[in-house]
């Protein structure tokens, strides 16, 4: 099984880079979009440091995030507490906030819980003429609850159940009716964990944010799909003995929603209403959900150019400091995330600091001298 997802994981990486270099049509994709898509941010340090490839590191009380089948795989009571000045670039008060803790039931089952928050800061509305009309606190949140349970000793199954708050306005604007939105979603994941004498293996699958349309306004198309994710990644330890390790991980990621269609222009240039390639994104959510791997109107390749690719490293080095990195890369013709990362972690007796750097690779990327923060404190090995 180790050699098979190894393998796998090694194919799917060489595949999309070769259909990404042979593909011939430019600026002609667009970027996928979703609603509440600040939970798609990693909120983890740890996580983060290793550039988002996360789903083969040593489970944590933050693996909810990646898959929440490695709680089961976890130390038996954890807590966290992550902190992100997000997009200090763009604004000096957008802060994002997360709570986690999980607790084994038994030696087969798992408890977990997650609060995430996003404060947003002052957004100002304004009419056609420029003036000001309001300014608003605008903020989301989410609050998961996870249940994992074991099926034999090295692989585990995991639900989540997610209450989710999007709060970006109030009030009539220009003719929009703007409004607070709720949703609901769910995330299913699949892990297994297996430690040999002086190595461990891990894979795990997860579909997550599969749930309601949030809706932003009371006009027509004023809602939108949340950011359905399915996530595929390993990771592979080297353990020189029971402290030292050396992790190399791999996760890939697809978005499962509609990809834009392309519309036809008028004699003046102007877009249209009407579908020229690829399919109409206004479906349900279980229509999206199985349709997303082949609507895109660019075909097969631009399907391909929708995957995410991040790998990255962990060394821990006696169990009590951890060095980080990774890479992390997205089709430029589709919102063209590039970035390495690095990231530290410092364990003394069951607590542990974790930070993490991200240093992308284009001027213009708006998550320029992103930190991540989390403190962790974890008890009771199985």
């Amino acid at each position: 099984m180790k050699k098979l997802f190894t393998q796998l994981l090694l194919c799917m990486l060489l595949f999309c880079v070769r259909e990404h270099a042979t593909a011939q049509v430019q600026n002609q994709y667009s970027t996928v979009t979703t609603g509440a898509s600040f939970l798609m941010i990693s909120p983890d340090a740890r996580n983060a440091g290793v550039a988002e490839a996360g789903t083969g590191l040593f489970g944590d009380s933050n693996s909810g995030f990646t898959n929440g089948a490695k709680l089961s795989f976890a130390q038996r009571t954890g807590l966290s507490v992550s902190y992100v000045p997000w997009m200090r670039e763009l604004d000096k008060d957008l802060h994002l906030g997360n709570l986690s803790a999980y607790h084994a039931i038994s030696d087969r089952e798992t408890l977990g819980c997650s609060v995430k928050y996003l404060d947003l800061g002052n957004i100002n509305f304004r009419d056609d003429a420029g003036s000001l009309l309001q300014q608003y606190q605008a903020s989301e949140f989410a609050i998961d609850a996870t249940y994992s349970r074991k099926f034999g000793e090295d692989f585990a199954i995991a639900l989540t159940g997610r209450f989710i708050r999007s709060d970006l306005g109030n009030g009539q604007f220009n003719g929009l009716q703007v409004e607070p939105s709720n949703a609901y979603a769910a995330d299913i994941g699949i892990y297994s964990d297996k430690t040999l004498t002086h190595s461990r293996y891990a894979w795990g699958l997860s579909l997550s944010n599969v749930g309601t349309k949030i809706k932003y306004s009371t006009v027509n198309g004023g809602d939108a799909f949340l950011p359905m994710n399915l996530r595929i990644g390993g990771g592979y330890t080297l353990l020189q003995n029971s402290n030292n390790s050396i992790t190399f991980l791999v996760d890939v990621n697809k978005l499962m929603v509609p990809s834009p269609p392309r519309y036809k222009l008028d004699q003046n240039g102007m877009v249209t209403s009407e579908i020229e390639k690829g399919k109409d994104p206004n479906r349900s959510v279980p229509n999206a959900l199985f349709s997303s791997l082949f609507d895109a109107p660019g075909g097969f390749r631009e399907e391909i150019s929708e995957f995410t690719i991040a790998g990255g490293l962990e060394f821990a080095y006696q169990g009590q400091f951890s060095i980080r990195t990774g890479f992390f890369y997205e089709d430029p013709d589709k919102g063209n995330r590039q970035h390495f990362a690095a990231g530290l972690g410092l364990k003394l007796k069951g607590v542990q600091f974790d930070m993490s750097y991200v240093a992308p690779t284009l001027k213009r990327y708006v998550l320029r001298n992103g930190l991540k923060f989390t403190l962790s404190y974890a008890i009771d090995n199985r």
